[in-house]
């Protein structure tokens, strides 16, 4: 038993010196096959390893590329390696998840928008009528006398005494007294002529057919003929007074019929693409909360108003009378301010998110996943913009992976590859997006509450700005928190703006700044939000109670903290300079971009 423990201790001890000396072999073959590949090029040293078909995949060790599988080709020293495209990069998956990176692919899809549209509430124009004295007269009695009355068709509103149109019923009257005599038969015919022309006179006076028909009948006494009402509707407007004489084609009682309303609203030049007659639409109006009348549009004006370059969209509403506290009323007034929403939708057309469309203004661009880290930028032609989604006619494929949360990030980075790759003397093509230019003064012009808005904001923007001048981390940190109450009432405010919407929403994105804890590296966190305010405050400068706001630059911003660009540029509600990125160290440092 002894013997046979022995033997295999003998046995496992020479397998192990076989399995060292093997590895040891091993070893020494791959570093003469390392060494052997690094002389192959004349001795000199391996930076690293790079895939030929995807540039931006790098390792300091052998391998294949983690995208198409390739083997990834040695980069010497002294060696170029192969070009990455302009506007690529590059992260690590850690920087991705930091980052919360997150991209939708570009599909087919409905275009839906909602446009919300303020407007008045009128009432049908071809069925209102002023009714004027047709014939000289005194008002001797009102039967309706107050604005607001409910009249039918054909009821009294008025009686007049007027001599003329009281001439011309006795004449009528006797003529037909006249026909019925003996000696008046030879004279039927023209008897039938005197009759029909004292009748059309009296139609002329404003009589009716059945008033006529009852003349032949009425005492003689009676002196007064009623004015009646010519349609259903409401009285909106009375200018007789019992009493008062009146002269031919004075205006006496206005009618309008309310129980069919219109709805009237401006429709802006870049919204009639989106517009047709037969959509749906959802009214609201602070005189009836909680009720929504949902109607249709029946027209919309060839005519486009010059100065706002808009045209009036109507929309028909039903108006019926309804009865509460035993009274009957409509629910809908007369000249009403209402809101709507006009529901639209397109057929499936090639789209992105619009968080992922970045400066749609004048040079958009979107941030395209290509694997491995690498994120290729890519300027897009834009379409029509929906709620939620951006049409794209150019730039991206179907099924292309789209950056969607981060890119703005993403976009600053490949500015700071730019400025970098600029300094050490590469031309490349024009700066990214992340660059402040100039906002297109298309864009429409600011509500009420959009002007408010932001007034509030940039206020706060330009005390944050102001507290990194003056050095104060402390203030900028109290300035800062008020950011998360102003940007979200921007972004509420200029919710489906159109053109303003994707300036807002790079507010933000930018805007929630965290505390500040060192001068430098606040300034950095602080410089893609400015970049950000600078673009919409020069769109802001079209609108006349904002063309007082300074936009000043720095040309020495690379100078500031690591990173930086060469030049940056910052938002002020007023002069004097006061340069954010310095502070006291360089204050007045810039100039203004007019």
């Amino acid at each position: 038993m002894k013997t046979k423990f022995i033997i295999t201790t003998i046995f496992i001890a020479a397998l192990a010196a076989g399995a060292g000396w093997f590895a040891a072999r091993r070893y020494a073959m791959k570093a003469h096959d390392h060494g052997a590949e690094a002389k192959a090029d004349g001795g000199r040293k391996i930076l690293y390893y790079q895939s030929a078909m995807h540039p931006w995949i790098k390792s300091d060790k052998p391998g294949n590329c983690t995208i198409c599988g390739m083997k990834l080709v040695p980069v010497f020293e002294g060696d170029k390696g192969f070009d990455t495209a302009e506007g690529l990069v590059t992260l690590s998956s850690n920087t991705i998840n930091v980052l919360h990176v997150q991209t939708t692919p570009a599909q087919r899809r409905p275009l839906v928008r909602t446009l919300r549209v303020a407007g008045v509430i009128d009432d049908d124009d071809t069925k209102h009528r002023i009714l004027s004295a047709y014939v000289g007269g005194r008002i001797d009695k009102l039967v309706v006398n107050y604005v607001g009355a409910e009249v039918e068709e054909g009821q009294p509103l008025a009686t007049l005494y007027s001599p003329m149109l009281l001439n011309a019923q006795r004449e009528y009257v006797t003529l037909l007294k006249q026909k019925k005599l003996p000696a008046f038969a030879d004279l039927k015919d023209e008897q039938e002529q005197l009759i029909s022309a004292a009748r059309l006179r009296l139609k002329q006076f404003g009589l009716t057919d059945a008033q006529i028909e009852t003349l032949n009948n009425k005492p003689e006494e009676d002196l007064h003929i009623e004015i009646l009402a010519p349609m259903a509707g409401t009285v909106v407007s009375r200018m007789a007074y019992a009493g008062q004489y009146v002269m031919e084609g004075e205006k006496l009682f206005e009618i309008a019929d309310f129980s069919k309303m219109w709805f009237k609203f401006d429709a802006y030049e870049r919204d009639l693409a989106w517009i047709k007659v037969g959509q749906r639409v959802d009214v609201t109006t602070p005189a009836a909360p909680g009720k929504v009348f949902n109607a249709a549009i029946t027209f919309i004006d060839p005519n486009l108003n010059d100065p706002t370059r808009s045209a009036k969209v109507r929309v028909e509403l039903e108006n019926p009378l309804v009865e509460k506290d035993g009274a009957k009323r409509r629910e809908l007034y007369h000249k009403l301010y209402a809101e709507a929403l006009v529901h639209v939708e397109i057929p499936e057309t090639l789209a992105v998110l619009r968080s992922a469309v970045l400066s749609p203004g004048r040079e958009p661009v979107v941030y395209v996943d290509k694997g491995g880290g690498a994120y290729e930028q890519r300027k897009v032609k834009l379409g029509r913009a929906g709620d939620e989604y951006w049409e794209v006619l150019d730039g991206v494929a179907e099924g292309d992976a789209v950056v969607t949360q981060g890119n703005m990030l993403i976009d600053a980075q490949a500015q700071l590859n730019h400025d970098a790759n600029a300094a050490g003397g590469h031309q490349h093509g024009a700066p990214t997006p992340s660059t402040p230019t100039t906002a297109p003064a298309t864009l429409p012009p600011f509500t009420d509450a959009q002007s408010k808005a932001a007034e509030q904001f940039l206020a706060v923007a330009d005390s944050v700005r102001d507290a990194l001048a003056a050095d104060d981390l402390a203030k900028f940190n109290a300035e800062a928190m008020k950011l998360h109450t102003a940007i979200p009432e921007l972004v509420q405010a200029f919710a489906g703006a159109g053109g303003w919407e994707p300036l807002v929403q790079a507010i933000n994105q930018t805007g929630h700044l965290p505390a500040g804890q060192e001068l430098k590296a606040t300034r950095k966190q602080f410089h893609p939000f400015s970049n950000a305010v600078v673009e919409f405050a020069k769109a802001a400068r079209a609108q006349e109670a904002f063309n007082s706001l300074k936009v000043f630059k720095c040309p020495m911003l690379n100078m500031a903290f690591p990173g930086a660009p060469r030049v940056g540029e910052w938002m002020q509600l007023k002069e004097p300079i006061r340069n954010p990125y310095f502070g006291a160290e360089m204050l007045d440092c810039g100039t203004e971009v007019k």
